[in-house]
């Protein structure tokens, strides 16, 4: 297999610094997870208001991750072919735009229809978003991924505590979302000119591509570790807030404590991540977090209550934090396959997680109980810490 040597060029005569182009990039994590967490915030709220039990929420639920999942073998296609700086202007307002559309659903076929789309293009925003974080990654020549999640996850907390004032000042989703619109697109209209411009280059005797081709067995292998965090991931993106309202008995207003709590510690352990990779290496800080992922949600599940089940999921939120940025910073700098395709190959097995978790959930609340599930899911952080061990891509 030909080796894929990617040429980053900027004019240099109006070329903008480091620091402003690591600030444009963390600027499209933030929009991005504002978005998704702003959904989040929403997602108890919209679930009673249709009549769904867990079951067919569960099953609904599938529509967000098949469209990433369906979306896939394109977008890294797509940022290839045309860079992802060309891409993320279209994809992020229009991951909007159909973040909005939730708001306007009446049943529960509509929700999948939207959030179907919201998959998809919300596939495209990841992809592109990566790209720009693992190209400005090596401009620094120094791990700092982690750091752009974090800004994702600070979104997150930022989306969840808008989402507290929406609810408890009674704003309907719909206007919670236009307001996240706003938000975005003022962000991306200032921000755009700064982020990293890239060329890819191919060589000439390297054959063309076909759309599915046998995937890299590295990437794969970074894949499955991506499948056990994101399963632990969605599952507390979408089912935190009902574990508190359903089995925790929390107060209305406390409800959304769950996924805050989660959020909050995912985007701290994001933030001191890089600085942790320097000093005990990736690998075995990856293990460590594994731990933390199985701990958390088995503390929540056998001690159901408002104050262990915070810590436990802060102690979640520590532990999948470093997951996704080590995975895809090591797909990043994977020499055989362009940044873009690497980057969507991990994904595609990642995301099955995310495909699987929250409707895995869903059936075995409905079957046993809610606390049963969460067991389940624990056991991907046993998994996560056993299988990084194997894997070499992730020295250093």
């Amino acid at each position: 297999m030909t080796n894929y040597t990617p040429t980053n060029s900027l004019h240099e005569e109006s070329a903008p610094s480091k620091r402003r182009i690591r600030i444009a990039v963390a600027l499209v994590y933030f929009s991005m997870g504002l978005c998704f967490s702003s959904w989040a915030s929403r997602i108890p709220e919209i679930k009673t208001a249709l009549h769904l039990n867990d079951a067919l929420f569960g099953t609904i639920l599938f529509a967000l991750p098949v469209g990433q999942f369906l979306m896939m073998p394109f977008s890294g296609k797509l940022v290839t072919r045309f860079g992802s700086h060309k891409v993320l202007p279209y994809a992020l307002p229009a991951y909007t735009i159909v973040l909005s559309s939730i708001g306007l659903v009446h049943a529960g076929w509509q929700l999948a229809i939207a959030l179907l789309l919201f998959g998809i293009s919300g596939n495209l925003c990841n992809i592109s978003m990566n790209t720009q974080g693992v190209a400005a990654e090596k401009l620094y020549q120094r791990s700092i991924m982690s750091s752009f999640h974090g800004g994702w996850s600070l979104a997150g907390f930022s989306g969840a505590l808008i989402g507290i004032a929406m609810i408890n000042l009674h704003i309907e989703p719909l206007w919670h979302f236009v307001t996240i619109i706003l938000i975005v697109w003022i962000i991306v209209w200032i921000n755009y000119p700064y982020l990293y411009r890239t060329k890819h280059r191919t060589w000439p005797d390297e054959p063309k591509r076909k759309l599915f081709n046998r995937p890299d067995g590295v990437l794969i292998q970074l894949g499955i570790i991506g499948f056990c965090s994101m399963a632990s991931e969605g599952a507390m993106f979408d089912w935190s807030g009902i574990y508190f309202k359903d089995v925790v008995h929390a107060p209305a207003s406390l409800v959304v404590l769950g996924y805050t709590s989660f959020m909050v510690m995912m985007a701290t352990g994001r933030f001191v991540a890089d600085y942790f990779v320097s000093k005990i290496g990736r690998k075995r800080l990856m293990q460590i977090c594994g731990v933390m992922i199985s701990t958390g949600l088995f503390t929540a599940v056998f001690f159901p209550y408002l104050i262990p089940c915070t810590l436990a999921f802060m102690l979640v939120g520590l532990g999948v934090s470093s997951m996704v940025p080590s995975v895809y910073s090591a797909a990043g700098r994977h020499s055989k396959v362009p940044t873009g395709i690497a980057l969507a190959t991990v994904s595609s097995v990642s995301f099955l997680g995310f495909l699987m978790g929250p409707p895995l959930i869903g059936y075995i609340s409905q079957a046993a109980g809610l606390r049963y599930s969460f067991a389940v899911i624990g056991v991907f952080g046993i998994g996560i810490t056993l299988l990084v061990s194997r894997v070499k891509a992730l020295q250093g």
